[in-house]
């Protein structure tokens, strides 16, 4: 039985799933087939008000169908596959430090194949976590070991759950993490969108019924454990706020938030460097004219529209649009007492009044004034300190006219602000440094010519985006091993991902490296 992809099926904008099935069928001529499936769905607004809808469709069938423009024949269908040829046996269990994607699914891949992980998380599980994130959100008290940022399922549990990236992905570990997320509750049309989403609210249950099916595969957790210090002495001692832990295997799947970790891994002789990031301010418009400049209408008939812009300034500067959220939330995300940070969250139904993103300038340790390993972080740290200093503890928010004038807002226009969280108006000059202010404002008149009312007057910042990606890299070799070897740094944290997708393969591909040395217990 041979696989077929029929792509470029150009409907409609009221097309349905079953119109694009019915398409696909009838272009190879046949009235039926096995395993039919929509592949992918991308919108083509180009030529407004005349909206289509692109399908790839696939499907098996043991029918003899030639290959030609738009029309590919597969010996199968695409699937991940992996194969354990590992021969040396584990003295001790393997431990994941950190339960965000990359943990989640290193753990989850070690869990089903018998390898029994102990995963290891500074924050609650994720229940009660959603309870003292939403506590922190309503009355500002933070506690600092279990937030937006550190908890079971990382820091994308509280993020609009955007699954696009930009990974080139021969071995099909893309559509095993979405089938995963679809077989642990996640709508079945994340396989198929083309900008991919699975909300807050979805996101938390899922996380839920991954780690019970870790557990059931033989996986321990230990949640408000963290870890404090991490050395080899022949054996790879794990020490944490509760007890001390033997092991062969460490997987390193920290956050890039965890600057604690971060420091006493570059204490204890592991190899860190600095690496560039990218620091700003969060955008809201209100989502209505996001839609109509995207579609062309108010409404949302094809759901809330999203956007990406990037520019690159005069002085040669990269300026973009991050992490986007569309009907979304700005969240304070902040993990530390004395400093604020703020981050994007949607909802499954993105139905909230505005669209939010983060505008955000790159940066490299020129900006930070030392090349020392843990510059970035630092400066990172520098500019929350101003934030929460301008905003009294709570998020600083500012009118974009303002901004410009470098005066404080003392009243909102048009457009209110959608935030998760305290906030205070302000004058968010007072945070940022100048030069990189200088840039945001002239990326934001450009990206003006591209969305009608981009830079108007009343459009609302917020402040500070700082923890856009990792200030650092845990430098690790071919076999994905740190200098300290036996422990495996991995994910968005390590610096080798950013986003949901790209940490969650980074994960698998450790497992991969794994089980080519170890064979399960």
């Amino acid at each position: 039985m041979k696989y077929i992809k029929v792509s470029n099926i150009k409907l409609n904008m009221d097309a349905t799933i079953d119109d694009a099935k019915s398409e696909a069928l009838k272009r190879v001529g046949l009235k039926d087939a096995c395993d039919i499936e929509v592949l992918k769905l991308s919108i083509d607004a180009r030529k407004k008000p005349d909206i289509k809808k692109i399908f790839t469709v696939g499907f098996s069938t043991n029918k003899d169908i030639k290959a030609k423009d738009g029309i590919a024949v597969l010996d199968q269908k695409p699937n991940y596959q992996y194969k354990i040829t590992g021969k040396e046996e584990l003295q001790h269990r393997p431990i994941v430090i950190g339960f965000g994607p990359a943990g989640m699914f290193a753990s989850y891949l070690l869990a089903i194949n018998g390898y029994k992980p102990i995963i290891i998380e500074r924050g609650e599980q994720v229940e009660k976590r959603v309870e003292s994130v939403e506590k922190f959100w309503e009355t500002n008290e933070l506690n600092t070991e279990s937030n937006v940022q550190f908890g079971e399922g990382g820091a994308g549990t509280f993020s609009d759950g955007k699954l696009n990236t930009g990974n080139k992905d021969k071995g099909n570990r893309i559509k095993f993490v979405l089938d995963t997320f679809v077989k642990f509750g996640a709508n079945e049309d994340i396989k198929y969108d083309f900008k991919p989403h699975i909300g807050t609210d979805v996101l938390t249950s899922l996380v839920k019924n991954m780690r019970e099916e870790i557990v059931a595969n033989g996986g321990e957790f230990f949640f408000n454990t963290k870890a404090t210090d991490i050395v080899n002495d022949g054996i790879i001692r794990v020490k944490t706020n509760n007890q001390e832990f033997e092991t062969d295997i460490v997987i390193l799947a920290i956050g890039n938030a965890s600057r604690d970790t971060f420091e006493m891994l570059v204490n204890n002789g592991f190899n860190v460097e600095s690496k560039p990031f990218a620091v700003g301010l969060r955008i809201e418009h209100k989502q209505k004219d996001i839609n109509k400049n995207q579609y062309g209408f108010e409404d949302d008939r094809l759901g809330a529209a999203p956007y990406k812009l990037t520019y690159h300034t005069e002085s040669g500067r990269s300026v973009y649009s991050f992490c986007m959220c569309p009907g979304g939330y700005v969240v304070n995300s902040s993990s530390e007492n004395g400093r604020v940070v703020v981050n994007g969250m949607s909802y499954s139904r993105r139905d909230g009044e505005n669209a939010n993103s983060a505008i955000v300038c790159s940066v490299t340790s020129e900006d930070f004034g030392t090349k020392d390993s843990l510059c970035g972080l630092d400066f990172q740290k520098s500019i929350e300190r101003n934030a929460n200093k301008e905003g009294e503890g709570k998020i600083p928010v500012q009118r974009l006219i303002d901004f410009k004038n470098n005066i404080e807002t003392t009243e909102i226009g048009n457009i209110k602000p959608n935030i998760k969280g305290e906030y205070k108006l302000g004058n968010l000059k007072n945070v940022l440094p100048p030069q990189i202010c200088k840039e945001l404002i002239e990326a934001i008149d450009y990206f003006g010519n591209i969305i009608d009312g981009f830079n108007n007057d009343d459009v609302i910042l917020s402040g500070v985006e700082s923890r856009t990606s990792s200030p650092i890299r845990i430098v690790r070799d071919e076999d994905f091993q740190s200098n300290v070897k036996g422990v495996y740094p991995v994910g968005e944290g390590a610096g080798y991902a950013g986003g949901i997708i790209s940490s969650a393969i980074d994960g698998i591909k450790t497992f991969e490296k794994i089980i080519e040395k170890y064979k399960p217990f």
